[in-house]
């Protein structure tokens, strides 16, 4: 019989797609670590998105913050038309400025109500 081109060997491209997927794997863990410790800004990972964060989920990153889950994370993401699984490299300009604003300011207060931009209304990212 004749061989086809349907069983695709483990080759050199199979091995380096799975190192350079436990690379990501491996700094976004780091990455993580680094912000549930409080050392690193998440703020400041949205605004500049190093490489290990370009593919991450915004949502992903939000909760990886001490005291962040999925609730908190839900609700404040809902105050922006923007999705949970949007990943921190495809945001615009513009959407990173906004959230990290809004970070910076949920931050300080820690109080929902506090931050002055919590007027319960949805903000818009449009220009």
């Amino acid at each position: 019989m004749n061989a086809t081109a349907t069983s695709a060997p483990a080759g050199p491209q199979n091995m380096r797609a799975l190192a350079r997927a436990n690379q990501i794997r491996l700094a976004r863990a780091e990455l993580k670590r680094g912000v549930a410790a409080g050392k690193t800004d998440v703020a400041e990972v949205i605004v500049h998105c190093p490489w290990e964060a370009h593919s991450m989920a915004v949502s992903e990153l939000l909760m990886s913050q001490r005291r962040w889950g999925q609730t908190r994370c839900r609700k404040f993401l809902a105050r922006l038309p923007m999705s949970e699984q949007k990943t921190v490299g495809s945001m615009t300009e513009r959407q990173r400025r906004v959230l990290a604003a809004m970070l910076s300011s949920a931050d300080g207060g820690h109080a929902w109500g506090a931050d002055p931009l919590s007027s319960g209304q949805p903000l818009s990212l449009a220009n």
